[in-house]
């Protein structure tokens, strides 16, 4: 599903891999966030044949004009996990509200592990 909204120049389409692959890339950018994980062997599966590895490890949906993100991470070794998933929520849910105009409900941060 996409996004959809209205406007005086007319209609906007943004489709939900474009949502991913924006969250992927905020989410790279955190302070503390080593690497996005797959979240399963389907993610994995399909990662082998897109051009763009930014979307890897994140689930979007869209209901509405509201979005919902799953990010699965894996954080640097010695930092408070609370504060880089808070951090990182933030980061994430600014950056796709600026970019879409739209409202994100809900960002689960799933840690798969930490790095050194």
């Amino acid at each position: 599903m996409a996004l959809r909204t209205r406007n005086s120049y007319g209609v906007i389409t943004v489709s939900d891999d474009v949502i991913a692959s924006l969250a992927g890339h905020l989410a790279t950018e955190c302070y503390g966030v080593v690497e996005i994980v797959p979240f399963g062997f389907s993610d994995s599966f399909t990662d082998l044949f897109k051009r763009n590895g930014k979307s890897r490890g994140v689930r979007v949906s869209t209901k509405g004009d509201r979005i919902f993100v799953d990010l699965y991470v894996k954080i640097k070794y010695g930092l408070p996990v609370s504060a880089v998933s808070s951090s990182l929520k933030n980061t994430v849910k600014y950056g796709l509200e600026r970019f879409t105009g739209m409202i994100v409900d809900s960002i689960d941060v799933h840690v798969v592990g930490v790095k050194l």
